[in-house]
């Protein structure tokens, strides 16, 4: 056996070194204080998720419904454990078990360094591109927010694509393994919409080389090239099979598209383009990724806290203090429409991108740059409805997705490959005229642009639109303006600082004058201070707290009172009185069975439910409650969600018992039939639940009605819920319990019974006379059939990577 060449291996060593101590250094608090990322969304997951990790430590099984979210839902998308947890193994093996989440961040490097290799770009330039991708901003806001799986997800892309060039590049088994690992990574973070925004790079890059082929004539290469990739995400999907039914199953029902239809319009097949399109780049923003605080930069800071601000030293003038203590909140750098997200590129690294439009191979000019351009188009959304109201409408898939500024990470992914290709070609080249012509031009564009703005920037409005008709006072709108126009300055001049020493280093060629270690040594470092403190702008020490800090969930007073009732129940949140604000808080659902939560994919009905009659009883009961009235036999779906508390504060007596509650289940006199959803909607809304139900569609009949039935739950887990009957004749029992066609089965007396949907979002069944014991049993096919697939595949992706890393070791070893 030949001996390693450690020449070979070095260049290796130091990415994976480099990577690791940046990692450590930029989430320093978390190795050497012990502290932790104080995630808001990830605090929410705790919540959310809290009575499943329960279920999981007290009977080691999986709940897979959530019952303290929404008043129940499928929990996939919240916390199940599936079978592909060996990928999960071999992710905490690549990341030498750093810490979540901040190992996605490690991991955004190291696979973005491998995929630079495997377009050619030598170790040590792929270790400034790999730098680059992994400390961009859009990754850190993205966990600043808690948004794990998204990082996640993005972190492994690279990966995939390298895997996917590989094969291209005549190295098919190693691609094959690397495709197969890479996107079984990237599909057990979970994240769709990445993963969409990952398949349309892909597709950009077939297309392109599809056109190369058939300029070559060589169509057959490229059918085996794709059979081999087919093969290899073939593998990789079977890892996620089980999760990916069960998804694809619960879309349906959560952003498949409503069943509400206005007159005269047609179903939705998604989501409507309203919350589609609810945050979008202005048209103006993506400067941003040249220039950080082109639009003043974070908007969670407030330049009241930098005593040298006109912003401050206006406010410390004011005679109207009870003025000035409200204008604090009002003085955000950040003016515009939508985002207060900078997402910064680094101006190194917009100029690298510059030079590899003009020096990169015409290949990889017509795959990045299209597709960066693009990604931008995406992120204006309605901003460019022309454009993008077309691709929602006739994109497969894409109305199902939200927050479009997500796309950015289309031109951030496709930025330094194309730069470092583009740096990669150039340092082969001989500096004659030409070359020097087009990096000027290069630089020219970048750098003019920062010239510009850095002149005459101050011409722009530095207002937003909502500032704009808020009639804010103009002292303090000046002292705004003036502090945004020298944000937008400083940072003209920092970006435009950084673009010109590295035009100089690479005009002068200094990897020929000096030593080519000196020049990668510089770029590095360039790099890492560029994009690295414009991150600490956003992620700062507020952003981390003590690991053994009391969290948010700890019960209140309110809390401890209500956990004394042990009976089944729910609870409804009305702190500050907002109607809206249990829908958006996973508090209550850590310690109770909730009717609210924090889910960007609720059941669809239910959400529809609660903006429409949900909402109005709860303004209703708002405002009886300021007059003393209160009687809650009125609020029909209060009752029928079996909401025995409502908690408006903290303390003991900040709570509203409700002995109106239908309770777990009750039988009905009436019920009422609904010719579709709009009907059964606008019913339910007005019905006294207690006595009546809503059905849609075949609605059973009852003939005799006994008033002595009765009906109690007898036992209850997220998966099984026990009932026992009495009735003397036939009737017709709702549950307090959300329907949900897919794998929830009912049993009386151990024989099957149809489950009706009732009152728009509830379960009924027609129970026989006489005494019966009711079963409701949640068994997904989707989990025992898909699990058992996706952990043989799970096996078979890790076969899979050591056999082509093995067998591309041996090869290698031959060739030499």
């Amino acid at each position: 056996m030949k001996k390693i060449d450690f020449r070979q291996v070095l260049p290796h060593l130091v990415a994976v070194g480099a990577f690791l101590i940046i990692t450590i250094i930029f989430f320093s608090p978390v190795f050497f204080e012990n502290k932790a990322l104080n995630q808001g969304d990830i605090t929410q997951w705790e919540g959310s998720s809290k009575s499943m990790r329960d279920y999981r430590d007290k009977t080691g099984d999986e709940a897979l419904w959530s019952e303290n979210m929404f008043s129940g839902m499928p929990g996939y998308l919240i916390n199940v454990q599936w079978g592909n947890i060996t990928i999960g193994y071999l992710k905490k093996i690549l990341s030498f078990n750093l810490p979540h989440p901040i190992c996605n961040i490690y991991l955004a490097m190291l696979s973005y360094y491998v995929m630079l290799l495997a377009f050619g770009v030598r170790p040590y330039l792929a270790i400034a591109g790999a730098i680059a991708f992994g400390l961009s901003s859009h990754l850190i806001i993205g966990l600043i927010a808690g948004h794990s799986a998204r990082v996640g997800a993005i972190a492994f892309m690279p990966l995939v694509m390298a895997g996917i060039h590989l094969v291209f590049t005549d190295r098919k088994i190693l691609g094959f393994g690397v495709t197969a690992a890479g996107m079984a990574l990237h599909l057990r973070e979970n994240h769709l919409q990445i993963t969409y925004y990952l398949l349309l790079i892909v597709v950009a890059y077939g297309i392109v080389q599809l056109l190369w082929s058939i300029r070559k004539g060589q169509l057959k290469p490229f059918g085996v090239n794709v059979g081999v990739l087919v093969l290899s995400v073939v593998v990789a999907v079977g890892s996620y099979f089980g999760p990916m039914w069960a998804v694809n199953e619960y879309t349906k029902y959560s952003r498949g598209g409503s069943e509400l239809v206005r007159p005269g319009e047609k179903p939705l097949a998604g989501i409507g383009k309203e919350r589609a399109f609810s945050y979008n780049y202005a048209l103006s923003e993506p400067m941003t990724l040249l220039i950080p605080n082109f639009l003043g930069g974070f908007g969670s800071n407030y330049l009241v806290a930098d005593r040298d601000s006109e912003t401050y030293k206006a406010l410390a003038r004011s005679n109207n203090q009870q003025e000035a203590n409200e204008l604090v909140y009002l003085s955000t750098p950040y003016w515009g429409p939508d985002t207060s997200m900078p997402y910064y590129a680094g101006a190194i690294i917009t100029f690298l991108f510059v030079c590899g439009i003009f020096f990169a191979d015409r290949f990889y000019r017509w795959w990045l740059l299209p597709i960066s351009v693009f990604g931008i188009m995406l992120c204006w959304g309605s901003n460019f409805a022309t454009f993008n109201y077309f691709i929602f409408d006739y994109f497969p898939g894409y109305n199902k997705f939200r927050s479009v500024t997500f796309a950015i990470i289309i031109p951030l992914f496709a930025m330094p490959l194309l730069g470092l290709l583009g740096l990669e070609s150039l340092m082969h080249k001989t500096f004659d005229k030409e070359t020097k012509k087009k990096l000027y031009l290069a630089g020219g564009i970048t750098g003019g642009l920062c010239i510009f703005f850095l002149l005459f920037g101050g011409m722009m409005g530095f207002v937003s639109d909502t500032e704009a008709t808020a009639a804010l006072p103009q002292w303090f709108l000046s002292a705004l303006i003036d502090d945004r126009k020298a944000l937008l300055r400083s940072d003209a001049f920092r970006s435009l600082a950084f673009i010109a020493a590295t035009f100089i280093v690479i005009y002068f060629q200094i990897w020929k004058k000096v030593t080519p270690m000196a020049f990668y040594a510089f770029l590095i470092f360039m790099i890492t201070m560029d994009i690295s403190l414009v991150d600490k702008r956003g992620l700062t020490k507020d952003n981390y707290k003590r690991k053994r800090e009391a969290s948010s969930f700890v019960p209140t007073a309110a809390d401890q009172l209500i956990l004394q009732d042990t009976s089944y129940y729910r609870v409804f949140n009305l702190q500050g009185g907002n109607p809206y604000g249990a829908f958006n808080e996973a508090r209550t659902s850590y310690f109770h069975r909730s009717v609210g939560g924090y889910h960007g994919a609720k059941i669809r009905r239910y959400a529809e439910l609660a903006d429409s009659c949900f909402v109005n009883e709860t303004l209703e009961m708002v405002e009886n409650l300021r007059t003393g009235k209160m009687d809650m036999r009125d609020y029909g779906i209060f009752n029928m969600l079996n909401v025995k508390y409502i908690v408006y504060g903290p303390d003991a007596n900040n709570l509203i018992p409700n002995p109106s509650a239908n309770g777990s289940a009750w039988f009905v006199k009436q019920v009422i039939p609904a010719a579709n959803a709009n009907e059964a909607i606008a019913k339910t809304c007005n019905i006294d639940t207690r006595t009546e139900a809503v059905v849609e569609g075949d609605a059973p009949t009852i003939s005799q009605y006994d008033s002595t039935a009765t009906i109690r739950m007898t036992s209850h887990s997220p998966r099984e819920l026990r009932y026992e009957s009495n009735a003397t004749a036939e009737g017709v029992a709702v549950f307090s319990e959300i329907y949900y066609p897919i794998g929830w089965k009912a049993t009386i007396d151990g024989q099957e019974a149809k489950i009706i949907q009732a009152n728009y979002v509830l379960r009924a069944l027609r129970v026989p006379a006489g005494k019966h014991a009711i079963v409701f049993r949640f068994d997904p096919p989707s989990y025992e059939a898909g699990n058992a697939i996706t952990t043989i595949f799970s096996w078979l992706v890790i076969v899979v990577l050591l056999g082509s890393i093995g067998w591309s070791l041996r090869k290698q070893e031959a060739q030499s």
